[in-house]
């Protein structure tokens, strides 16, 4: 099946979205019993922790860690958001940088400004867009970026979803409470799915849409390591509580080039598998063996295929094994953990 379906149904009580591509499963979203990243506390902070500059913050869903606590002292509330999803029996993971994002806006209360998504080259529509955001961020402090999405959408939806997040933003940035308290919720699956893939799409909402599109084939298939490269070659990612190992094998392939060709092939399914599957943090892949000269053009073809990715991936590069490193941020639960 050609072209771009979004689904929203549920796996058994629990929320989901699925994006399919042609015919494949191209990404995944499930809610948890976790906090959703996104919310967004009034905090107390609690102790700090020498050596690595941070504290652990009281939240009304447990502990938090905060990074970069300057200024902070124990008993003070503090206003923070969760950044992602923490290992099981760690703290949640928070930032005091808040954000308030929308489909097509996004406040930033630490970074005043009017600015446009790079992605939109036309002129007289960017002009249009920053003539809306004059308007409706007239006299406010805070900063705010209108996103790719804003390109070819109507003015009217554009206004009310600026508006929607200037005042979320503004109820925040001047609460004045002392206690502990979650201040706004992340946003679950179905919103995000409208939120981000905003690429034109069939959109299928009907009960049991799952199976009858095929996500429940794909999860099953993504809930195992192996992930087929063509051409006989193969990759098996498979996570580990230390980080999550990736193995690349030629197969049958015995050809001079079977090792680059793999490689590549894997560069272009790694975002992809990640993803589907919910794994973020250490990567280490384990790429068949190749010359040296090739390792620029794996990166390249690495680097291009996670440009389209949502999720922050920092390219880390080669150990003195020869294996290639990345460290992924935890946007979401794996889905190991979702579908026990």
């Amino acid at each position: 099946m050609k072209g771009r379906t979004i689904i929203l149904d549920h796996l058994s009580d629990v929320e989901a979205a699925a994006l399919m591509v042609d015919g494949k499963l191209d990404d995944l979203l499930v809610d948890s019993h976790a906090p959703r990243p996104g919310t967004i506390y009034r905090a107390i902070a609690d102790r700090p922790v020498k050596g690595q500059g941070g504290m652990f913050l009281k939240t009304p869903d447990g502990s938090a860690f905060l990074r970069q606590i300057k200024g902070l002292a124990p008993g003070q509330a503090i206003l923070v958001q969760v950044t992602g999803h923490a290992e099981p029996g760690k703290a949640i993971p928070v930032t005091a940088k808040l954000l308030f994002k929308s489909r097509y806006a996004i406040l930033t209360p630490d970074a005043p400004g009017l600015n446009i998504s790079r992605r939109i080259k036309n002129e007289e529509t960017r002009d249009r867009l920053l003539e809306i955001a004059h308007e409706e961020m007239a006299g406010e402090p805070h900063g705010l970026i209108l996103r790719s999405s804003c390109a070819g959408s109507a003015e009217e939806d554009i206004s009310e979803d600026i508006v929607a997040m200037r005042d979320l933003a503004t109820a925040v940035m001047t609460d004045e409470g002392t206690q502990m308290a979650i201040l706004a919720k992340g946003d679950g699956p179905h919103v995000l799915a409208w939120r981000d893939w905003t690429d034109p799409a069939e959109v299928v909402t009907q009960a049991g849409s799952f199976e009858n599109h095929g996500v429940l084939d794909a999860l099953q298939e993504a809930q195992g390591i192996h992930v087929p490269l063509g051409s006989g070659a193969s990759m098996f990612v498979e996570p580990t509580r230390a980080l999550v190992a990736v193995d690349v094998n030629t197969g049958s392939d015995a050809s001079l080039a079977a090792g680059i060709k793999a490689n590549m092939a894997c560069a272009r399914a790694l975002p992809r598998a990640l993803r589907v599957r919910g794994l973020g943090g250490q990567i280490t892949l384990d790429l068949a063996p190749m010359p040296k000269k090739d390792r620029r053009a794996f990166e390249s073809a690495l680097r291009g295929a996670l440009r389209s990715d949502e999720v922050e991936t920092t390219l880390v590069g080669w150990t003195p094994l020869g294996h290639y490193e990345l460290q992924r941020k935890r946007t979401r639960a794996a889905l190991s953990e979702v579908l026990k």
